[in-house]
């Protein structure tokens, strides 16, 4: 008889989920990663969070780090709507499979995206990102998880976001040519990765949970506008102000 799940500490209920699946294949093409999404989803859709999944293959993002490059000779880009989802998101979740040991040129090009909003600012002051939770899902039949990861989750805090424990879970199976997660249900029965993959989707949600409640990060001592007017938080050393 399994044991009965305990009633989580919290309500999630008003947050928001994004997952961007940096697949190379268009919609309608069978995605291992979109496979291992369904776990992390499915935990965060059982507790009533708002989740959404895309595949950025699909749109026309531009090369750039610019919000809108058809500002900038692009003959068009749909990154300023995918944008808007980003901003709308309390949790983003980057998920790639692995080529060449990295992430995909999909992912690649969508953390560039993200890269040329982290100039802005929210209402507080602080960087536009401020206040919201990132993790990252990685799939593949190679080496290169944990390279991956530690690559997404530095660019997502890098940009403003707050990155739980266990931010991260994968699947690669035996190296080499061989089935990759969800063929022939290779994975699904893999207790390491359906573990961390189901930690990785509470620690967001639990972080989330307790940045929206506290009505996001502090803003002392991280606004732009006051250091640019000269304020220097009570630093330290007397001579740097």
């Amino acid at each position: 008889m399994a044991r009965k799940e305990p009633k989580p500490p919290a309500d999630y209920d008003d947050l928001r989920a994004l997952f961007l699946n940096c697949t190379l294949k268009p919609s309608g093409e069978a995605s291992h990663t979109e496979r291992l999404i369904h776990v992390a989803a499915g935990v965060m859709r059982a507790n009533q969070v708002a989740v959404e999944v895309l595949r950025p293959v699909d749109l026309v993002l531009a090369p750039g780090v610019q919000p809108d490059m058809t500002e900038h000779g692009a003959e068009r880009d749909d990154w300023p709507a995918l944008s808007k989802k980003v901003m709308a998101a309390d949790i983003l979740v980057l998920c790639t499979p692995i080529w060449l040991g990295d992430s995909s040129s999909v992912c690649r090009r969508v953390v560039e995206r993200l890269y040329s909003e982290s100039g802005k600012l929210n209402d507080a002051g602080q960087y536009a990102y401020y206040g919201r939770v990132g993790g990252c899902l990685v799939t593949g039949n190679e080496d290169g998880i944990k390279h991956c990861a530690m690559n997404l989750l530095y660019s997502l805090q890098h940009l403003g976001y707050v990155i739980p424990p266990q931010a991260d879970a994968g699947w690669i199976g035996e190296a080499g040519p061989g089935d990759s997660y969800g063929d022939n249900g290779a994975g699904y029965d893999n207790e390491f990765t359906q573990r961390n993959t189901t930690f990785m989707a509470w620690n967001l949600m639990h972080l989330a949970r307790m940045l929206k409640d506290a009505g996001g990060m502090p803003a002392h001592g991280n606004q732009r506008k006051a250091w640019d007017a000269g304020c220097r938080f009570d630093h330290p050393n007397p001579e740097y102000r």
